[in-house]
């Protein structure tokens, strides 16, 4: 969401604001009929208010927006812990005691089709995820959609729980991966919807911070269990998913619906109640405004029908639909895939079990911390500079990696791959992953969002998925057991998307929603975005 704030109004009476709001009650520009010169004037003064916005004035006036944006972005932590918590049963002794098979050491370990299997299940059920989530979203709203797929993954727990074989964990993960799907592909629509424009960077980017949230938990907590000699080492982490559903699907039934979703659905007058609850209602005055802004951005896209997935692959909406297709597939390939199974790779590097799980507990939360830093980085510089500078200098290191793991093992060798494998899923996290979700959030076009971004997780699923193989295959002892030269293949994969992100990611940094349509439409060089100035009174 986009709003507006008269600037002068904190400081505003009383009288003035209850005269405002009931103007708000009757005004015409609510009604289908404003007359369109009124109707473009309140439009006009709700974006210009808005860019002259400071991040922390968009903070005082729209602390709910931030918080419900906090609240929508915490269902990833669903989908971080589970991910993190098959990368770290494999790395678990318990569980190789009792699904593993004697490798070529003589060691338990779990067989690589197997970590291949169990990890990939989820991304399989999230690519159904992500494609029912864009039409169901579009037609009852993200609260409602989110809603929908935290009760499912309640439900689907039990499976997990209750698993007595790698087989029915395969399942339990298809199943779970299913409500991933929904929430990953509405988080970041909501996030950037609800939000002025001076706060969609840190909004959008919490995304990338609970990912780091649900590792570190998964850490802890299989820190604390990993050591156990029975089946609780793993049932226990299993269960405490249940913490998270219920919590998140009562405080998302209280949240206000997406004012953007609702205008595109015509309800003007929903969308105005939905904006005076995200900001502090004492010192909102243009409301009807807001609302008049909304109404203009999305009638520049022309069309009255419900959205459908064709519309992602025609005219200038390809272009949108490949750079979220890209920078959400280029997540697999820039080293990504190292951070998720760290505590793996540091027991592929020669770190014993119980300092594995420290480091990969410590990798957590430097995360954490450094995708609170990208806020600042991203707000400031912008998201073009963040992620393709960023995308390079993880590529040298993952190159380091790779010289690491060629010199031969020793405990000095183990000890610089663990060192470099830190340093890579820590700097993923300051620069490249960040900084994409808020490229995903604000590349896409408001009345297919849903459907972009749903669809764009499933291209980062499909890509996930071999890579999954890939990964697994490169570090297990039974594939071809590479340790630290695996960093070879990701940097070239890395450098790939580096150039590609060059030459075709624009900066959105600071663009309103009308400003971003008009230059995809006026098909502008991706490199010349940030020079170009679109007139306030331009609509097309």
């Amino acid at each position: 969401m986009s709003n507006a704030i008269d600037s002068k109004s904190a400081g505003g009476d009383l009288a003035e604001v209850e005269a405002h709001s009931a103007h708000l009650d009757h005004s015409a520009d609510l009604d289908e009929k404003a007359k369109p010169a009124t109707y473009k004037a309140d439009a006009i003064e709700a974006e210009t208010a808005e860019h002259d916005m400071t991040v922390l004035g968009a903070l005082k006036l729209y602390p709910m927006a931030a918080f419900w944006a906090f609240i929508m972005s915490s269902t990833i932590i669903m989908e971080a812990y589970c991910v993190f918590l098959m990368g770290a049963f494999v790395a678990m002794d318990q569980f190789k005691n009792e699904y593993g098979v004697i490798d070529k050491d003589g060691n338990r370990s779990i067989e690589a089709s197997w970590q291949s299997a169990l990890q990939m299940g989820g991304p399989l059920g999230a690519i159904i995820g992500v494609c029912i989530a864009g039409p169901i979203t579009s037609r009852i709203g993200y609260r409602w959609a989110t809603i929908l797929g935290l009760m499912l993954l309640n439900a689907f727990i039990f499976v997990f729980y209750f698993a007595n074989s790698l087989a029915v964990m395969f399942v339990a993960q298809l199943l779970e991966g299913v409500p991933w799907g929904i929430f990953i592909a509405n988080a970041p629509g909501y996030c950037s919807e609800i939000v002025p424009i001076k706060l969609r960077a840190p909004a959008t980017q919490m995304l990338q911070m609970f990912w780091a949230i649900g590792q570190m938990v998964v850490g802890g907590v299989c820190y604390v269990y990993q050591a156990k000699l029975d089946p609780s080492s793993y049932r226990v982490p299993i269960a405490l998913q249940w913490m998270f559903a219920t919590p998140l699907a009562i405080l998302l039934y209280i949240a206000p619906e997406s004012p953007w979703w609702l205008v595109r659905k015509g309800r003007l007058e929903e969308a105005a109640k939905a904006v005076k609850r995200l900001g502090r209602a004492s010192v909102l005055t243009n409301i009807e405004e807001s609302v008049a802004m909304m109404r203009r951005t999305i009638e520049l896209e022309k069309s009255v029908k419900e959205p459908s997935y064709v519309e992602l692959f025609q005219g200038t909406d390809l272009y949108r639909t490949l750079i979220v297709f890209g920078v959400y597939a280029a997540q697999n390939l820039t080293g990504n895939l190292i951070a998720n199974q760290a505590v793996y790779f540091f027991r592929q590097a020669g770190i014993d079990s119980q300092l594995a799980f420290a480091l990969g507990l410590i990798v957590s939360a430097l995360q954490t911390v450094f995708v609170m830093l990208s806020w600042i980085l991203t707000t400031y510089l912008g998201r073009r500079t963040i992620y393709v500078w960023g995308s390079l200098i993880n590529v040298c290191f993952l190159l380091a990696l790779g010289v690491a793991g060629s010199v031969g093992k020793s405990t000095a060798a183990s000890l610089a791959q663990a060192s470099l494998g830190l340093i890579v899923s820590v700097l993923f996290t300051l620069g490249p992953a960040p900084a994409s979700w808020v490229i995903i959030a604000e590349t896409s076009a408001i009345r297919l969002r849903p459907l972009t971004t749903g669809l764009g997780r499933g291209a980062y699923y499909i890509v996930n998925i071999p890579c999954i193989f890939l990964a697994t295959y490169m570090l297990n002892p039974t594939g071809v057991d590479l340790g630290g030269k695996c960093g070879y293949v990701w940097a070239a994969t890395g450098f790939v998307c580096f150039v590609l992100a060059y030459f075709f990611l624009p900066e959105m940094k600071g663009r309103s929603f009308r400003e971003i349509d008009i230059m995809f439409k006026r098909k502008i060089p991706a490199r010349k975005w940030k020079k170009t100035v679109i007139d306030i009174e331009d609509d097309e």
